[in-house]
C-alpha cells in the first residue's frame, strides 16, 4: 500500500453512461480488474450489505470473466488461498477491519495479497487502526473507497436500503427514538457515495418545513436535516476526493413522503405496477407455469428485468397497451412462423383467447427464446386482465381518480360502498385512504366510524387510515383514546384536492391514466427553473454561471463525450402544467399510437436506448423518504427521455401499495414489538 492516505477508485469519465452501467463499469474495472493485482485468479470477499450492492449490479458471469475464482462472504469461515489475491469489498466497519487483519496476520496469511475497497469514506480512526499493524501493511495492495454505498436497482434508481425510514422518521414519537438520527445520518452518507461515485456536485433543494397545527414538528424538519447532512458530507469532497468538481454539476431534490400521499395508494394501471400489485411476485421474480409435451404442468421462476426486451418495452406502458402489444407481437409471430400458422389453423378466424395463446405458443417447436417470453408476457397479461375484470378494479380505478381531481366526492364513495360489498378489504382500505386525504374533513368526529362501518373494514384497518396524520400535518392535540379524528393543515388539504390535469402525452388516451405523481410536476418545474425557493429552498449558494443564456436548460451545461465538444444545443426548457381539470370519457384500453419504433418481430432484439446519452443536459437526482412508488420511477424515465437530463429517483425503499400499507399501521407505537430490521 503506497502514500500516506486512501486512494479513491474512479474510472475514466471520458464517456456520459447511464447510472446502473457507471455504477456496473466501477465495480468491474476499478476494482475486479485491478491491475494491481498480479495473480490470474482472484478471490471476491464481501460482507452481507456488499452482497446485495453487488447482486443488484452484476452476474456471476460478469464476476468470474474479470478473474474471480470464488466469492465468499467475510464472516465465513475460509480456506487458505495462498496463491491467490483477495479483493476485500466491504463496509467500513471495526468488525469488518479487524476480520481482513486477522486474515493477513501471522506467519501464513488466508492470500497473496489483500486489495481492499471499502463501499463507503472510512473513519480515520479505522485507518489508523490498519496502519498500526505493520506485519499487515506489506500485505495490502490497495486501500480505497468505492463510494458504492447503494443500491442500483433500476437502470435510473438507487436505494439506500432503510426499509423503517417512513417508521423511524414519521411514527408516533420517532424523534424520541435513536433511530431518528441514525436514519437521517445513514441516509446521507449513502446519498453522498452515489454523488462521490458520479463524480457530481450538487445543488442541494429541499422541501421547506412548514408548520403543522401551528408548529414546526420534527417531522416537518427530516427533509432539511437529510439536506443538511448530504452537504456537510459532500461539500469535504471538493479537497478530499481528486478532480472532484469545484462547481455545482447536477441538480439534488430531497422530498419525503408528505409531498404526495396520494401515489403510495392509488392503482397504477402501467404493465410494471399492475404485476407488483395485482400478482403474487417477490420483488422482480414470477413464477411462471408452463405446460410440458407430455401435459404435465412445471413452475419456472423468472425474473423481469431490463434483459428481456419485451418487458422493457411494456412496463411503463399502460395494462391496456400492454396487453395489445403482446396480441400484436404474436400475431406477427404466427404470421412469420410456418409452425404457428398450422397451429392456428381451424380457428375459423374466431379471437384466439388468452389460453389459447398459451399452447399455440408453447407449441412451437422454433424460436424457443421468443416463446419463452412470449408465453411469459401472455400468461402475465392474460392473469392481470382477470384479476381488473373479476374484481371490478376499473370501476374502482376511476373513482380513485375522480376523488385526486375533485370530480368525485361524498356521494360517489358511499354509493361505491353499498353497491360493492364483495370488494375485498385491501382495495376499501386503499380507496378510503385516497378519500382522506382528498377530503380530511370528511373523517372528523363520527364520519370516519360511519364510513368504517359502511365499509365493513375492521377498527386495525380505519386506525391505519387514521395514521395519515403523521404526514399530512398533525394536529397538536391528540384525540382521545377511541375517537377518531384526522386533521390536516389548511395548506395540504387545498393541494390534496387540486392536482393539476394532464395536457399532453400518450396518457391522454386512457381514463385510468389522469394520475401522475407530483414528483413529475416537480422536476419539470426544476428542470425550467421555476421550482419555488420558498417552498424548496437551496441548502447551499450556487456558483455563478459564468456565461448564462437564457434560451438554454437552466442548469447550465451540456455533457458530451470528448468527440463531441459542447457548444450551442437546442432548449430542453418546458412550460409548466398550469391548465386545470378537464372532462372527457377517453376509453379504458384504447390502443395508443407507438412512437418509439417497436416492432412485432424485435422480441430477441434487446432494445436501445429511449435516447442519447452522447448529448445530455446536466443530471437530475430526486430522493423520496419513506418510499418511493413505481409511479414515480415510471416518471424518472419518461422525463429523461423528454428533457436529455438523466433523472434518477433515490429513496429509502421502493414499495408496492401493500407494502405501503403495512408501514402505514406501524406508524403508530404498536401494542405488539415488531421485529424490525434497520441499517
Amino acid at each position: 500500500m503506497s502514500g500516506s492516505s486512501l486512494d479513491f477508485a474512479f474510472g475514466s469519465n471520458e464517456e456520459y453512461k447511464p447510472f446502473r452501467q457507471f455504477s456496473r463499469d466501477r465495480i468491474l474495472n476499478d476494482m475486479l480488474k485491478s491491475p494491481q493485482s498480479k495473480t490470474p485468479w482472484k478471490v471476491l470477499i464481501m460482507d452481507k450489505f456488499t452482497v446485495k450492492i453487488m447482486s443488484y449490479l452484476c452476474k456471476m458471469s460478469d464476476i468470474t470473466d474479470c478473474g474471480v475464482s470464488l466469492v465468499e462472504e467475510i464472516f465465513k469461515r475460509r480456506e487458505p488461498m495462498t496463491s491467490m489475491d483477495a479483493i476485500y469489498f466491504i463496509q467500513p466497519l471495526k468488525e469488518n477491519v479487524l476480520l481482513v487483519l486477522s486474515d493477513m496476520s501471522g506467519r501464513c496469511p488466508l492470500y497473496k495479497k489483500a486489495f481492499i475497497y471499502f463501499s463507503s469514506p472510512v473513519p480515520k480512526e479505522l485507518v489508523t487502526y490498519i496502519k498500526n499493524d505493520s506485519s499487515v501493511i506489506p500485505r495490502i495492495g490497495a486501500l480505497s473507497e468505492m463510494n458504492l454505498e447503494y443500491f442500483a436497482a433500476d437502470t435510473q434508481a438507487f436505494l439506500t436500503d432503510h426499509d423503517m425510514a417512513l417508521e423511524d422518521l414519521f411514527g408516533e414519537d420517532a424523534e424520541k427514538s435513536r433511530f431518528f438520527n441514525s436514519c437521517i445520518n445513514g441516509m446521507a452518507t449513502r446519498i453522498a457515495t452515489v454523488l462521490a461515485s458520479l463524480k457530481e456536485f450538487p445543488n442541494v433543494r429541499y422541501r421547506a418545513a412548514k408548520a403543522s397545527g401551528g408548529e414546526v414538528t420534527p417531522h416537518d424538519l427530516v427533509p432539511t436535516k437529510l439536506a443538511a447532512a448530504v452537504w456537510e458530507i459532500v461539500s469535504k469532497f471538493k479537497s478530499s476526493i481528486p478532480d472532484y468538481p469545484q462547481r455545482e454539476t447536477c441538480d439534488l431534490l430531497i422530498l419525503d413522503r408528505t409531498v404526495d400521499q396520494i401515489a403510495p395508494f392509488i392503482h397504477e394501471w402501467t404493465y410494471d405496477a399492475m404485476c407488483h400489485d395485482l400478482l403474487d411476485m417477490d420483488g422482480n421474480k414470477y413464477v411462471h407455469e408452463t405446460q410440458n409435451k407430455d401435459g404435465s404442468t412445471e413452475k419456472k421462476e423468472v425474473i423481469l428485468e431490463e434483459h428481456d426486451p419485451v418487458w422493457l418495452e411494456l412496463r411503463h406502458t399502460h395494462i391496456g397497451d400492454a396487453i395489445v402489444r403482446v396480441t400484436d407481437k404474436f400475431d406477427n409471430f404466427v404470421a412469420k412462423n410456418k409452425a404457428a400458422q398450422i397451429q392456428s389453423m381451424g380457428k375459423d378466424g374466431n379471437e384466439i383467447s388468452t389460453k389459447d395463446l398459451q399452447k399455440v405458443v408453447q407449441s412451437l417447436p422454433q424460436y424457443t427464446e421468443q416463446k419463452d417470453r412470449l408465453a411469459l408476457h401472455v400468461d402475465i397479461a392474460g392473469k392481470i386482465f382477470d384479476i381488473v375484470d373479476k374484481t371490478g378494479l376499473k370501476e374502482l380505478g376511476k373513482l380513485e381518480q375522480d376523488l385526486v381531481y375533485g370530480d368525485a366526492g361524498a356521494k360517489e364513495v358511499i354509493n361505491f360502498l353499498r353497491v360493492k360489498q364483495d370488494l375485498n378489504p385491501e382495495n376499501k382500505l386503499r380507496l378510503l385512504m385516497i378519500y382522506a386525504i382528498a377530503y380530511p374533513e370528511k373523517f372528523e368526529g363520527d364520519k370516519g366510524e360511519k364510513l368504517m362501518q359502511l365499509a365493513k373494514i375492521s377498527r386495525e384497518d380505519m386506525k391505519t387510515v387514521n395514521n395519515l396524520r403523521y404526514l399530512a400535518g398533525l394536529t397538536a392535540k391528540k384525540a382521545p383514546a377511541g375517537a377518531f379524528s384526522l386533521k390536516f393543515d389548511n395548506s395540504k388539504k387545498k393541494n390534496a384536492a387540486a392536482r393539476k390535469e394532464r395536457t399532453e402525452g400518450e396518457e391522454l388516451n386512457y381514463q385510468l391514466w389522469r394520475f401522475f405523481p407530483l414528483v413529475e410536476e416537480l422536476v419539470v418545474q426544476l428542470n425550467a427553473g421555476e421550482l419555488s425557493q420558498q417552498d424548496y429552498p437551496c441548502m447551499n449558494e450556487p456558483s455563478p454561471s459564468p456565461s448564462p443564456n437564457v434560451n438554454s436548460v437552466p442548469s447550465g451545461s451540456v455533457r458530451t463525450t470528448q468527440a463531441e465538444p459542447a457548444g450551442s444545443h437546442r432548449s430542453t426548457q418546458s412550460q409548466p402544467v398550469v391548465s386545470r381539470r378537464s372532462r372527457r370519457t377517453p376509453t379504458w384500453a384504447n390502443k395508443a399510437n407507438s412512437d418509439d419504433g417497436s416492432s412485432s418481430d424485435s422480441v430477441l432484439r434487446h432494445a436501445s436506448s429511449e435516447f442519447s446519452y452522447k448529448r445530455m443536459g446536466k443530471r437530475i437526482i430526486v430522493f423520496m423518504i419513506g418510499g418511493a412508488t413505481r409511479s414515480e420511477l415510471r416518471v424518472v424515465h419518461k422525463l429523461t427521455s423528454k428533457f436529455q437530463r438523466e433523472v434518477i429517483l433515490g429513496s429509502t425503499s421502493l414499495d408496492d401499495p401493500p407494502m405501503f400499507i403495512t408501514k402505514f399501521k406501524m406508524l403508530k407505537t404498536p401494542e405488539v414489538p415488531v421485529d424490525k430490521h434497520r441499517k
